[in-house]
C-alpha cells in the first residue's frame, strides 16, 4: 500500500466452506445457548440469497438440530440455489410477505411452537456479538484500524467489544439503514460505547445487494491483482472503501488496517452466470 499504509485482509471466509466467515462467530452462542436449554429446533429469517440461513442450515445439520428459515418473499417455482441448499440440509422453508417480513416479533407470536429456539435476521444480538467479537484472537494490538462490512451490525458490535482503546473500529455500510448505528449502539455497554468507532454510510452503491458495473469491474479488478474474491453485497464494498479511504488520505501516515473477509461468496450465485472470474 502507499502513503506507509500497511493493509491486511483477514480471510475467516476461509475457516470453512458453508458457515463462511462472521456466521460461524456470530451463530455460535446462539446454538449452545438453544442445546443447554434443550431447544431441538432452531428458526431464523433470511432471504432469498441470505448467508446466514445457508449457514444456519448447515451448522444445525451438523449439530443435529432441526432448523426452520422464515423466508422473505413468496415461493417461487425456481427456488434460489441457497434455498435449495438449505432445504438439501434439512430447512424447512416458510415463506411470508415482504410487508409481514419486517415484523419479525408478529411472526414469532403468530407460529411458534415451543420447542423452537429463535435467532433474529443474521444473527443480531448479544450472543451474535459475543462470538463476533472472538474475531479479534487473530488479531493483534500492531493494527491501528479494523474495517468491517455491516448488514445488522452485529459483527461490528463485536468488534468494538474486542477492540483495545487505541483501535479504530470503521464499519462499512452495505445498505441505506441511516439507522443502523442505532442497532450498533444497542448492544454496547456505556464503557464500550466510548470506544473509538464510526459508520461509514457512503460506500452502498445504492442500496442492499445493488451492483452496479462500477462495482463489478471493481471486483474483477481485485480478483485479477490480489486473487481475492469478494461478494456483491458486502465484502467488495468493503474493499472499495479501504482503497478509497486510503487513496483520500483518511488514514495517518504508518496506519495499520486490518480489513475483515467476513466471507458471504455464495451471494454470488444471484448473478448470471460467469459474470465473475472467481
Amino acid at each position: 500500500m502507499s502513503k506507509s499504509i500497511i493493509a491486511d485482509v483477514l480471510r475467516i471466509d476461509e475457516l470453512h466452506p458453508v458457515i463462511s466467515g462472521n456466521k460461524w462467530f456470530k451463530l455460535k452462542y446462539y446454538l449452545e445457548d438453544a442445546v443447554g436449554k434443550g431447544f431441538g429446533t432452531i428458526v431464523t429469517f433470511g432471504g432469498a440469497y441470505s448467508n446466514h440461513i445457508a449457514a444456519t442450515a448447515f451448522a444445525c445439520k451438523e449439530a443435529r438440530l432441526k432448523s426452520v428459515g422464515i423466508i422473505r418473499g413468496e415461493e417461487s417455482e425456481n427456488l434460489s440455489h441457497t434455498l435449495q441448499q438449505a432445504r438439501l440440509d434439512g430447512m424447512q422453508l416458510i415463506f411470508v410477505s415482504r410487508n409481514d417480513f419486517k415484523e419479525e416479533e408478529s411472526i414469532k407470536l403468530k407460529i411458534s411452537k415451543p420447542d423452537w429456539y429463535w435467532i433474529n435476521t443474521g444473527g443480531y444480538g448479544m450472543n451474535g456479538a459475543k462470538g463476533a467479537a472472538e474475531i479479534f484472537n487473530w488479531i493483534d494490538d500492531s493494527y491501528t484500524h479494523i474495517l468491517c462490512a455491516t448488514g445488522t451490525g452485529t459483527m461490528m458490535a463485536g468488534l468494538i467489544k474486542a477492540a483495545k482503546n487505541h483501535q479504530m473500529v470503521i464499519g462499512i455500510n452495505s445498505m441505506k439503514n441511516r439507522n443502523l448505528i442505532n442497532d450498533i449502539k444497542e448492544l454496547l455497554t456505556d464503557e464500550e460505547l466510548n470506544k473509538n468507532f464510526i459508520l461509514l454510510d457512503e460506500y452502498h452503491f445504492g442500496g442492499f445487494a445493488k451492483h452496479p458495473a462500477e462495482l463489478i469491474n471493481f471486483m474483477k479488478d481485485v480478483w485479477h491483482q490480489h486473487q481475492l474474491p469478494t461478494d456483491i453485497v458486502y465484502t467488495s464494498k468493503l474493499l472499495y472503501a479501504a482503497f478509497d479511504l486510503i487513496e483520500k488520505n483518511y488514514f495517518n501516515r504508518n496506519s495499520k488496517l486490518m480489513i475483515i473477509h467476513s466471507g458471504g461468496l455464495q451471494g454470488n450465485l444471484s448473478l448470471p452466470l460467469n459474470s465473475l472470474p472467481f
